[in-house]
């Protein structure tokens, strides 16, 4: 008589089905994983904002738009442009550090917003370091000291005798306190002796049109605001802070001509509220950087004076803190108050 039970001499041990315990959680753990690559591989599947610091019409906004629009072709996904202007980036990257961490929000701003706030702010409503995760450095690109036409100035070195023969008189607009316009016109106030009059303005857009409007004297700002005026003889450029001269400019003097030493690059870049899943970063971060870098769009950016870059979320990372180190040390020494 055969005394195995009917599951036994099925050759079923640990159920009717043929699988036991085990069986059964592995199942459910292989389910699970897969449930949760699917959700991952579905991202994105509703349009991201990028928030950008800066009213419309600056040189961070041109370039953030331009890439934008690449990015939406490639992902089928619209990546919406958010304007937050104002307070020199502090409104809009508050709107990020207060954003869900679901990787549907990042924000582009420039150096001044990201390592020059920190830095030259008593208090923000936020800590960079705590609330914000760094995605990558998108473009680099100098500046230019641009001039009104109604002065009769050659190059830097004219304005700079003139205010010297004149202190106080000439008036220079950037847009807000700690922006890097701003410092690179501090910069060469302190390299060259001169005493002008600065007019802050709550963006750059604001800032050259009041330049356009002959309400100030110079401005110094992104080659990408101003390169059409100067080509249509609205406006003079009387140097670049780039360190050497530019290819799209090269008859343009650099300010380290004049003033040896002088040399400014600014850079914008991105920042994801802190938190965002890994794989999200390594998405957007690989969709911003495909995007800055396909040929027609790295033509377009260039042919605005604007360097595509595109590092690693950890290279800019430690970048972004070596430079609020370099401009917290230029704050102090032209002796620009904390506000």
């Amino acid at each position: 008589m055969d005394r195995r039970g009917r599951g036994e001499a099925d050759g079923k041990v640990g159920g009717g089905d043929g699988h036991g315990p085990g069986f059964e959680i592995a199942f459910a753990l292989v389910l699970a994983v897969t449930g949760f690559a699917a959700h991952a591989q579905t991202y994105p599947n509703k349009p991201i904002r990028l928030v950008i610091g800066s009213f419309p019409g600056g040189g961070i906004d041109l370039a953030g738009r331009i890439i934008a629009q690449k990015m939406s072709e490639n992902l089928g996904q619209q990546v919406v442009v958010d304007n937050r202007g104002g307070a020199n980036g502090i409104i809009g990257m508050e709107v990020v550090a207060k954003a869900a961490a679901d990787g549907y929000t990042f924000y582009m701003g420039t150096t001044g917003h990201i390592s020059v706030n920190p830095v030259i702010r008593k208090q923000l409503p936020f800590d960079v370091d705590r609330d914000f995760a760094p995605l990558t450095q998108v473009v680099s690109l100098p500046f230019i000291v641009y001039l009104h036409p109604s002065l009769p100035f050659k190059g830097l070195g004219d304005l700079i005798a003139y205010a010297k023969a004149k202190p106080g008189e000439l008036t220079w607009s950037s847009s807000g306190d700690g922006g890097l316009p701003h410092l690179s016109g501090e910069l060469i106030r302190l390299a060259s002796g001169i005493d002008t009059r600065r007019i802050p303005y709550k963006g750059s857009a604001p800032a050259f049109n009041d330049l356009m409007g002959g309400r100030v004297n110079y401005c110094i700002d992104a080659v990408s605001i101003g390169l059409a005026h100067v080509k249509a003889g609205r406006l003079v450029a009387l140097a670049t802070t780039a360190p050497k001269r530019l290819a799209i400019l090269p008859q343009l003097p650099t300010v380290n001509e004049t003033l040896p030493g002088v040399a400014v690059l600014n850079w914008y870049g991105a920042l994801l509220p802190a938190g965002v899943p890994r794989e999200r970063v390594g998405r957007l971060h690989g969709e911003m950087v495909k995007a800055m870098h396909a040929p027609d769009i790295h033509a377009k950016l260039a042919s605005h004076g604007f360097e595509a870059n595109g590092t690693t979320p950890e290279q800019f990372g430690a970048f972004r803190k070596a430079e609020q180190a370099r401009w917290g040390k230029v704050i102090e020494q032209a002796g620009i108050r904390k506000q």
